[in-house]
């Protein structure tokens, strides 16, 4: 059912809006914890420690997807809001045809240089060919990845965030089952164990994708308009890649960002390697929650500007991040209390050091997540406005900062010195990115 977002208190619409979406990246993130968590109970360290490596590169291909779908919401939510029903169409047919040729280009890339990759990262002999096996086979799934995402970024510009949430929740659940079947009562067809739960993935992210698909093109159909309609824009890709462009930049760079310390963290071992990859997970389950609500603010700002009604912006910005602090503040007392049981779910009989090494992680990044999540309701605000530039500033400020100091710090800290590195990005990046939001949009609007 579609949704518009500029009627109605911005509060109660926002929550509305916005739960299924918070649904939705709990289920999205089943996929890896998923993988993680069977390749760690069922296989063993090595194996989790190789799933996790591989994780860092897929993000690349993530970071693309994730461009795609904000490109595509934000000028099809202008559309929406403007009630430009026919242009609305032609938007999103022209973003699903740049899709397919995008992902032809990505898979021949990442067929052609995916051991590369993993050697410049430093991966280490024991789990090299498991991360390249998992990795390959992530490959094959790129199509799906990219469409369900560009049709989960369709569907909440239309003001619905439901539909995607029940299809993912089918999904994410089945993948569970399916990991679990593949590497125990298929292990003679999957010998290795990470294959099993790569190819499980595979057809569990198929058929979320296409029942995205199907419904799209269901939804559109029932949208009636009376001109006729292109099946392409040149002005419309445009547009949505003023959008996607940056978005993608921004994600490919924070993705290589992630890469280069995973080459910092391998050369402390597999042990420190499966330690973070269990941590990294739950880390990776708030930020990407939180970015799942930025998103909805990106597509409630751009409805509204779309409609020529900024003023509620302010009002979203408020409720947005009450949002984000209800959600961050239990966590983060779960993972301070609760961390060392939390880990033990991805490992069977994990090394003293991967235990420490996750709790460490998690003690020093978790009391930081009501700070980030400031800057990510500041961000969908700056992206859902158009104001991409201020966003790339400050994002760019936050990975170059981490970067850095990952590097510098792990020598006279070890490990330890790594994750000190991300406070301080996020501290840093947060003033600019707040301060961007009160410069160009609040004191505006």
């Amino acid at each position: 059912m579609n949704k518009d977002l500029t009627v109605g208190k911005p509060e109660t619409v926002l929550r509305q809006f916005c739960l299924p979406l918070f649904g939705s990246v709990l289920f999205q993130q089943l996929y890896n914890i998923a993988d993680s968590l069977v390749a760690g109970k069922f296989v063993g360290e090595n194996a989790l420690a190789a799933v996790g490596n591989s994780y860092e590169i897929t993000l690349i291909f993530l970071a693309f997807a994730f461009g795609c779908n904000i490109g595509c919401s934000v000028v099809v939510s202008k559309l929406f809001g403007a009630k430009e029903y026919g242009r609305l169409k032609t938007a999103v047919y022209t973003a699903l045809i740049s899709c397919a040729v995008l992902c032809t280009v990505l898979m021949s890339i990442g067929f052609l240089f995916s051991d590369a990759l993993l050697s410049c990262i430093h991966t280490p002999k024991n789990i090299f060919s498991d991360s390249a096996l998992y990795l390959k086979i992530y490959i094959y799934s790129i199509p799906f990845v990219f469409f369900y995402n560009l049709c989960t970024g369709i569907f909440s510009a239309l003001g619905d965030s439901r539909t995607p949430f029940y299809f993912l929740m089918f999904s994410s659940l089945s993948n569970i089952g399916m990991d679990i079947l593949f590497v125990t009562k298929f292990s003679a067809m999957f010998p290795r164990g990470v294959d099993g739960v790569a190819w499980a993935t595979f057809l569990c992210q198929g058929v979320s994708c296409v029942l995205a698909v199907v419904c799209i093109f269901l939804r559109l159909h029932a949208i009636h308009t009376a001109e006729k309609i292109s099946l392409f824009s040149r002005t419309l890709l445009v547009d949505i890649a003023k959008v996607a462009v940056p978005s993608v930049l921004q994600q490919s760079f924070v993705s290589v960002g992630n890469i280069l310390i995973q080459s910092v963290i391998n050369g402390f071992g597999s042990g420190v390697i499966a330690g973070y990859a269990a941590a990294v997970k739950l880390n990776n389950l708030v930020i990407t929650s939180l970015n799942t609500i930025g998103n909805g603010i990106s597509n409630f700002t751009a409805q509204n500007i779309g409609a020529q009604k900024s003023d509620r912006v302010k009002n979203g910005f408020r409720a947005g991040y009450k949002f984000d602090l209800a959600l961050c503040l239990p966590i983060t007392a779960l993972y301070l209390l609760g961390g060392k049981l939390l880990l033990r779910i991805f490992m069977e009989s994990p090394t003293g050091e991967a235990m420490t090494v996750g709790i460490t992680f998690l003690r020093i990044l978790a009391p930081f997540y009501g700070i980030i999540a400031l800057k990510i309701v500041s961000d969908g605000i700056l992206r859902g406005a158009g104001k991409m530039n201020q966003f790339m500033i400050a994002t760019f400020t936050d990975l170059i900062l981490r970067v850095v100091l990952a590097k510098i710090l792990s020598v006279p800290f070890g490990s330890t010195g790594i994750w000190m590195a991300w406070p301080v990005g996020w501290l840093i990046s947060t003033a600019m990115s707040y301060i961007f939001y009160v410069k160009s949009i609040r004191n505006r609007a």
